[in-house]
């Protein structure tokens, strides 16, 4: 782009306004200037009197704009119009989808020692005596220059996010790698580097956002360590709760290695990164000054109700003993109950099936409990070589001997999922392309192998054999008839075996009474159904769905309430815990889950 363009072509402008609760912080404006980027125009951000680089996470972030804030984006340049289009969309999506951080309900307390109270991070209770933070740093050799331990630190972050995907909170790492970027454009030297940590990291302070600065004081320990300067922690051998001014968001997993029960910040907030990977924890966190309290003794941590106990009573210690013993029990019973029907409070009998992906995952599920597999996923056995007819048949003999009732998903290969043999074309949009089901016409030979090793194994017992990604009620019928005249071409008798679909494309949502003539069973895939109706893909970086979204229980709504047939759910909605309730209210019986989700989620329904 020429300078005359640049600058001396009409500007495109448009004001958004913040409307999360969180304000526009990290991961949202991470997300937004990873788009900004892909243009090659100016992009510029102006709240109040100041205007900045609307392509930089730290100088956007500078701006420090919390809910009620409006900001005016101008561009100019090359593709300003279709950027501004872009951006605003992203931005509008960001303000829908950020999920609010609600501040639990306190629960009344009648404690008798001296209670200081505080904000919940995440609820427990914990009786230890408090350890105060203390580090300091010090000097590993390091042969590496700025630039590479830079470069190493985006890895780690890349590595972090990668490793995380299906956890929602994995955008933290991906945010924090893209400031890193951001601020390491900038920086030549750890000076330089430390120099602008400081500078940015004060333009927070006494906003909503100052809680955020512990991301910037996280990235330069991430490239010290890898400069050699290390900062060491030492923590007790025994039970402790930790106090400390704050956290960073990387001693959280570091943390979760030791023995600590409980944790107490001073410095931090509900929205910050590390009270986010703090509650995913599990353990009971608060935000509250208790620095006047003395190490060894003990002291209670009570984050239902919110406060820390100090010089408890031996009335106090009971309670809170009691509290506790009862919280490990029900921890505990969820596996001893586990091989146990999960039945609801009003004795309603719910079904707990597994998702499996191998051999070893389905002996895994019988030792957990399930009742039977609800999704076997077949790609196992389609790696980087394609498999024999005997190596098939022998593996799913091999699955069907553990349990009576399994539902066999074939190959569903295509979007994110590659394999060296199986030539697809190259699509813009793999997602809405050639998979699932629609493998039947252009790869038949591999899924009539398929196939013909599932009858082979299945003789004597009532598999039922699920086909994914139908779109319509003639796709189900082609599939159907394609697996009858793979069996009438080797002489096998299926008349045992039962076909169903999964329901993942919303098409199917509008075609139930159709589909009820002729399928045995359904599944309803909630992965890939929530990843249709928001139309963004489930892999996608940065966009993400909320699976709670009353919208998914409409659609799971609507397909039972006119099927005439089973219906199961397989996706990971069905170990959610605060869905688990919701999908029991809509009459859903069976419920596929995770081997390691069993026991839990038999729990959950016996608590329902």
């Amino acid at each position: 782009m020429s300078l005359f363009q640049k600058f001396f072509t009409k500007p495109k402008s448009i004001q958004l306004s913040v409307t999360s609760n969180n304000g526009f912080h990290l991961r949202p404006v991470a997300q937004f200037v990873s788009l900004a980027k892909t243009f090659s125009c100016q992009i510029t951000a102006t709240f109040k009197d100041k205007t900045v680089d609307a392509k930089g996470v730290n100088t956007l972030l500078s701006l420090s704009l919390e809910k009620g804030d409006s900001f005016t984006i101008t561009l100019r340049g090359k593709k300003s119009e279709e950027a501004l289009s872009k951006l605003h969309l992203l931005f509008e999506s960001l303000m829908a989808n950020e999920k609010k951080v609600k501040k639990v309900k306190k629960e009344l307390y009648s404690y008798e020692g001296n209670a200081i109270e505080g904000e919940i991070i995440s609820e427990g209770i914990a009786i230890a005596p408090t350890y105060h933070y203390s580090a300091k740093e010090i000097q590993n050799e390091s042969r590496l220059s700025f630039q590479e331990a830079l470069h190493k630190s985006l890895d780690e972050l890349e590595t972090l996010y990668s490793r995380n995907q299906k956890n929602d909170n994995a955008t933290i790492y991906l945010a924090q790698k893209e400031l890193l970027t951001s601020l390491g454009e900038k920086s030549q030297t750890l000076t330089k580097f430390e120099q602008l940590i400081k500078k940015e990291s004060a333009l927070l302070l006494g906003t909503k956002l100052d809680s955020k600065s512990s991301d910037y004081k996280d990235l330069l320990q991430r490239v010290k360590r890898h400069l050699g300067i290390e900062i060491k922690v030492t923590f007790p051998s025994i039970p402790f709760i930790l106090f400390a001014n704050d956290l960073l968001p990387s001693e959280i997993d570091n943390l979760t290695q030791t023995q600590v029960v409980g944790v107490v910040l001073k410095d931090t907030s509900l929205y910050s990164h590390t009270a986010i990977l703090l509650r995913d924890t599990g353990m009971p966190a608060l935000i509250a000054d208790i620095t006047p309290l003395t190490e060894k003794a003990d002291i209670i941590l009570d984050t239902y109700s919110g406060v820390a106990i100090c010089k408890p009573t031996p009335k106090d210690l009971q309670k809170a003993t009691h509290r506790l013993q009862k919280n490990k029990k029900q921890k505990t019973m969820a596996p001893k109950k586990r091989f146990e029907n999960a039945n609801t409070r009003e004795g309603k009998n719910i079904k707990v099936f597994a998702n499996i992906a191998d051999i070893n995952s389905a002996k895994t599920a019988k030792n957990e409990g399930a009742e039977g597999i609800g999704l076997l996923r077949s790609e196992f056995l389609f790696k980087e070589e394609k498999p024999t007819l005997e190596l098939q048949t022998k593996a799913y003999k091999e699955i069907f001997s553990l349990f009576d009732d399994i539902t066999v998903r074939t190959l569903d290969i295509g979007g994110d999922k590659e394999l060296p043999y199986i030539k697809l074309p190259k699509e813009n949009n793999p997602f809405l392309g050639i998979r699932g089901a629609r493998l039947f016409k252009t790869h038949p030979e591999i899924i009539s192998e398929q196939l013909h090793a599932i009858f082979i194994a299945s003789q004597n017992k009532s598999i039922k054999i699920m086909f994914p990604m139908i779109s319509s009620v003639k796709e189900f019928n082609d599939a159907k008839e394609f697996a009858y005249t793979v069996a009438k071409k080797h002489q096998i008798d299926i008349s045992q075996l039962q076909f169903g679909m999964m329901i993942e494309v919303p098409s199917v949502l509008f075609l139930i009474e159709d589909f009820n003539e002729v399928v045995d069973f359904y599944s309803i895939g909630t992965n890939d159904l929530t990843q249709y109706l928001f139309a963004i893909e489930r892999t996608h970086p940065t966009l993400k769905t909320d699976a709670l979204s009353p919208v998914i229980f409409d659609a799971i709504k609507m397909v039972v309430k006119k099927a005439t047939k089973p219906v199961s759910i397989c996706g990971e909605l069905a170990a959610n815990k605060d869905a688990i309730p919701k999908l029991l209210e809509l009459d859903m019986e069976t419920l596929s889950v995770s081997p390691k989700s069993i026991a839990q989620t038999k729990e959950e329904i016996r608590n329902v």
